[in-house]
């Protein structure tokens, strides 16, 4: 698969496309600002885009707008944000876009971890989703109360919701939770039912309902 990325930090960047080629992606283009990165993804319409919250010339939001852009424009093209901080808001606008499959939100500091980066990355790609566990928790926490379906849950089953979200498989969740996999797939019947979400096929499909469901969408 072909990878743009695009981070304003020489060093985070030099970083990035050594795992990224080690996971076996083509790093086709890298860029230190959005306008660079739209330009790229135009002319090389790769499968993903690793794309800085924050870049310049304002620091600010940047990154989000330019994958919104892509989101828009280049729906074949994965996105997958990284941040210093916990910004909600900025994966509340990556998930209310209408294409949600291959959309991914991580702490920066997440990329210490290789392999689990890696993992996040390649579902992403793959169309799959991929939320870092603090954005969850907080995500979470604003659709907990009041009348809430959310509130229908088990703590247990809140767990296994938040796990869900971040992308992880039934056996990521088992081994995570130290529950049999059995255990995790009624957590997860008895989470659809009690968030009137249909059973979808596909791991993936199955954590974009339940994304909508967090986002507050229909």
């Amino acid at each position: 698969m072909r990878a743009v990325i695009a981070e304003d930090s020489v060093l985070l960047r030099v970083g990035l496309v050594k795992v990224l080629e080690m996971a076996g992606f083509e790093v086709v283009a890298e860029t230190g600002d959005a306008e660079g990165l739209l330009a790229a993804v135009e002319e090389h319409r790769p499968e993903l885009a690793l794309v800085d919250v924050r870049m310049p010339p304002g620091f600010t939001d940047e990154g989000v707008r330019a994958a919104l852009m892509i989101r828009q424009e280049s729906p074949g093209t994965a996105v997958l944000l990284l941040s210093q901080y916990v910004e909600e808001r900025y994966a509340a606008d990556l998930l209310a876009t209408q294409t949600r499959a291959g959309v991914g939100y991580l702490l920066k500091q997440r990329v210490a971890d290789v392999e689990e980066f890696i993992d996040a990355v390649r579902r992403v790609a793959a169309g799959g989703t991929a939320l870092d566990p603090q954005v969850v928790a907080q995500l979470l926490l604003r659709r907990g109360g009041g009348s809430d379906p959310l509130g229908r849950l088990t703590p247990r089953e809140r767990e296994v919701l938040a796990l869900m979200a971040e992308g992880r498989s039934n056996a990521g969740i088992a081994a995570e939770l130290v529950v049999s996999e059995s255990a995790v797939a009624k957590h997860i019947n008895s989470i659809f039912a009690k968030l009137d979400l249909p059973p979808a096929d596909g791991d993936h499909r199955r954590v974009l309902a339940v994304l909508r469901f967090l986002d507050g969408t229909p």
